[in-house]
């Protein structure tokens, strides 16, 4: 009971400040008596006026106080009592929230920390910020999204949407849709060789969350992960996330080097490996690496993650067979995406794992976000079983092989003995070696000044340097876009 708290005798002095446009006169009210208390402007324990009197100050309806003084009540911030009027509850530590009070003490700052693991995260430039364009030279993670058949996507979802049974509006499967992961099954099985039945496949937002949710389940604090490097940044935060130690392996021209990566760390838990186009330098994994990998892991019970983002997308001969294709010892946990392959705005990936896995990817996978979307996900089985994505894959690999060889040709006309582009016999981005003595961090930083997108092969490096060489993506790139992004790097070697 509030019996002998003095009545506020300063009220009529407070000043609150004008409604906004638009905004509802009690909820106005609200919020200024709300940051009044908060800012200790209303001591705790005052008496506020009653709603008759402040309705009268404020030239208000009474019913607009009342509703402003219930949703105070309701929060927690004032009290009310018959015949006594309403008072603001006695709590000192909402001086502690004001603005005013923290400027003013340090002592209101908390102590808590983030984990020392997130803390090594923050270091990284791997985040990327929302893209506001498309088709900008030479952004190396977007597909060429102004050739993707939008009408007709749009067409499927209005028919999914439109018949859809109620139930497709409920609780979701945390494997995946079940029609989606037939698909995905029958589809790698037939293109990639991945010998699998439908409940092996997990349905994931992207093939990011695809490897957190692979560090979450296979790796305990401390363990040994072999990262290719140079390598993909997204795999080893990942990994780091979970906890694990991970071993930079160096590469060269037949991958991964599995003896150096055994003497490196013997106790190694998983490999982590892109063997059908390494990233970032492209280069295939030779058939002697791949039966030494598969022999370690068999050997050592350890797993190897192979990472397929765009393995369709081979412009000379036929498409390298799977590592997961070899395995006979269910080492190997395959991993793809949709997002390279359709646009970056579709957010489904998949990962392939053995039988013994499938209960436990499926409670880890219910605990993040319970399921990807589920009517996105009945889309896209849509667009697969019609055959709209094989006809789309095959529209853009001759696409990409296009507007690779015609970046290598530009480059090889305007940047001749300053910069030796490959011609990218796979994939959606290409590696620049430098010639000149420019550095990359200079070269990158003058290219983005000129409206270009461009990554330094340093960005993928952990340990092992690499020759200073810049990482061009060209697959979303119209011709007229390549050739002006060639000009402006021509223009940006030449200061």
């Amino acid at each position: 009971m509030l019996k002998t708290v003095p009545k506020i005798e300063t009220f009529q002095d407070l000043v609150l400040k004008p409604r906004k446009d638009g905004q509802e006169m009690w909820r106005w009210l609200y919020t200024e008596l709300r940051s009044a208390i908060i800012d200790g402007r209303l001591k705790s324990g005052a008496r506020l006026p009653s709603t008759r009197n402040l309705a009268a100050q404020y030239g208000i309806a009474r019913a607009t106080a009342v509703a402003a003084f219930q949703q105070l009540q309701a929060e927690g911030f004032v009290s009310s009592e018959v015949s006594a009027g309403t008072f603001v509850v006695p709590a000192p530590e909402w001086e502690m929230t004001s603005p005013t009070k923290q400027r003013s003490s340090r002592q209101a700052l908390s102590r808590a920390t983030i984990a020392k693991r997130t803390q090594s995260l923050l270091k990284s430039t791997f985040f990327q910020p929302a893209s506001h364009s498309i088709g900008k030279a030479f952004r190396g993670y977007e597909p060429a999204i102004d050739l993707f058949p939008v009408e007709l996507w749009a067409r499927i979802a209005a028919r999914v949407y439109r018949k859809a049974p109620r139930s497709l509006y409920g609780q979701g499967d945390a494997g995946g849709y079940p029609p989606l992961r037939r698909a995905i099954a029958e589809y790698v099985g037939h293109s990639r060789g991945v010998r699998c039945s439908a409940e092996q496949v997990i349905v994931t937002s992207g093939a990011q969350q695809a490897l957190d949710l692979l560090g979450r389940v296979l790796l305990d604090p401390g363990d040994e992960v072999w990262m290719e490097d140079p390598g993909y940044p997204g795999a080893s935060l990942a990994f780091q996330g979970a906890g694990a130690n991970v071993i930079p392996i160096p590469v060269d021209g037949n991958g991964i080097d599995v003896a150096r990566a055994v003497k490196l760390s013997p106790a190694g838990r998983l490999a982590y490996v892109t063997p059908s186009n390494q990233f970032p330098l492209g280069t295939v994994m030779s058939a002697e690496r791949r039966v030494d990998l598969l022999s370690w892991a068999a050997r050592a019970g350890a797993w190897i993650i192979e990472d397929e983002y765009d393995a369709e997308y081979r412009y000379s001969g036929k498409p390298i067979a799977s590592l997961h294709s070899l395995d006979r010892s269910e080492s190997v946990i395959y991993v793809g995406t949709f997002t390279k392959m359709l646009f970056n705005a579709l957010r489904i990936g998949f990962i392939v794992v053995p039988e013994r896995l499938v209960k436990a990817f499926r409670i880890a996978r219910s605990f993040i976000d319970r399921h990807a979307p589920t009517l996105d996900q009945a889309v896209l089985t849509e667009f697969i079983n019609e055959g709209h994505f094989g006809h789309h894959v095959r529209k853009m690999r001759q696409v990409y092989s296009d507007r690779s060889q015609l970046l290598a040709e530009e480059a090889n006309r305007h940047l001749s003995g300053l910069l030796d582009v490959e011609n990218a016999q796979a994939g959606m981005c290409t590696v620049a070696w430098i010639k000149t003595g420019v550095t990359e961090m200079v070269l990158t930083r003058r290219a983005e000044q000129l409206g270009l997108e461009v990554v330094p092969i340093s960005s993928f490096v952990s340990k092992y340097e690499q020759k200073p060489a810049l990482f061009l993506g060209f697959a979303g790139c119209s011709a007229s876009e390549i050739k002006r992004g060639v000009s402006v790097l021509e223009m940006a070697l030449s200061r």
